[in-house]
């Protein structure tokens, strides 16, 4: 039996010549690729600036440098994302604080974020989750009343639409991050990028990138020669070599293509699904579009006589490799070392004993789909409350 992955990446004859040519090439680094990328990327979300990186968490981490998250500052994030968004916090010594989610979204709610606000509080890390944007515009009024900074923290989302603009172009964030790790929408295998329209952060974040050096002689403060350089900043190794951003650079002219397919088996699984009464799945608020990086359905715990486990089992032994996105941030060990307690967000406590995320990525075959919708539905019908 043939397993079914639950994302998986797209490489094509194409992108292996892209890549083979920079190996063959003067620069495997800190080459021409990188502005190239860097610009490209920008382009598509509309941004001013793109700052590639080595990863998506390494993006979350120089931009809460670049905001200057420090010791004992506060940022408010979501406990249902990968812990990145909140271990860049504590990267910076902040204080993660986790508000709860929507139901219909599993978005980051904008009256728990208002909750939660302190004289500590210097940021906001919404996170667009599994694609759908967050309620972006309620999150930045909130930002601006309180004088806060939005980072958007945008790694499942490269190419989701709010209110008419792509993602990452900077409308209701002052900085956003991307992911362009192998289950994204586009790979450049590990890599990421921070999107930003302000000169200031978009300077030193490039600084952070490279070790916090500049050779920019606009902001040397003196300059002994051609080859002169300084470290303004205590900056990282975080640069993302040529051949990932000339894979980048291959994959980002599919990422359309990419999308409508997301979209088509999205539309699917909704169909088939949406006539069980026993599960349900994630809503958009109005005025955006999703990018569909992963699709959840939800297995209300009322409506089945077996545990949320024996389901995941079930789909395994079925060759479907389905996954859990996410547990809560604050479950894991090294945070409740550091005080955190379950009942802290009991919306995303009661989503995490329900999900299960199914296969979704643009290479899934038809009849892929059509088996995974399959076994869904002998799995509802299976383990239902009579």
């Amino acid at each position: 039996m043939k397993t079914i992955p639950y994302a998986t990446q797209w490489i094509n004859r194409n992108d292996i010549l892209t890549v083979e040519k920079v190996l063959k090439s003067p620069f495997l680094t800190q080459g021409p690729m990188v502005e190239l990328f860097d610009r490209a990327i920008a382009k598509y979300c509309e941004a001013k600036y793109a700052v590639s990186v080595a990863n998506g968490t390494a993006a979350l981490h120089i931009a809460c440098l670049a905001a200057e998250i420090q010791t004992w500052d506060e940022v408010i994030t979501t406990p249902i994302s990968f812990v990145a968004s909140a271990n860049c916090i504590l990267y910076c010594g902040g204080k993660p604080v986790f508000a709860d989610v929507k139901e219909d979204t599993i978005n980051i709610d904008p009256v728990e974020i208002e909750k939660k606000i302190t004289s500590k509080t210097k940021a906001i890390i919404p996170v667009d989750f599994a694609g759908y944007p967050a309620e972006c515009q309620e999150i930045w009024q909130i930002a601006k009343r309180y004088k806060l900074l939005v980072i958007e923290d945008a790694s499942h989302a490269l190419g989701a639409v709010y209110q008419r603009k792509k993602i990452g172009s900077g409308g209701y964030a002052d900085m956003s991050t991307l992911s362009f790790h192998p289950v994204k929408h586009i790979t450049t295998a590990e890599g990421g990028a921070i999107l930003t329209n302000d000169t200031t952060f978009y300077k030193k974040i490039l600084r952070l990138r490279t070790h916090g050096i500049t050779r920019d002689s606009n902001d040397l403060s003196k300059n002994e020669g051609s080859w002169y350089y300084e470290m303004q900043d205590l900056g990282f190794n975080y640069r993302l070599t040529d051949m990932q951003c000339a894979l980048g650079l291959s994959q980002l002219p599919k990422l359309n293509k990419f999308l409508q397919r997301r979209r088509e088996i999205v539309a699917q699984y909704n169909k088939a699904f949406s006539r069980y009464e026993q599960v349900r799945f994630l809503s958009p608020i109005p005025q955006t579009q999703s990018a569909h990086h992963i699709y959840v359905l939800l297995f209300k715990r009322e409506k089945f006589s077996v545990p949320r486990k024996v389901i995941f089992e079930e789909y395994r032994r079925q060759g479907i490799l389905v996954n859990v996105h996410y547990i809560p941030i604050y479950y894991q060990p090294y945070y409740e070392r550091l005080g955190y307690r379950k009942g802290l967000c009991p919306k995303a406590e009661d989503y995490y004993e329900q999900a299960i995320t199914l296969p979704l990525y643009p290479k899934m075959t038809n009849s892929q789909i059509q088996r995974v919708i399959e076994i869904t539905e002998k799995i509802i019908t299976r383990y239902s409350k009579r």
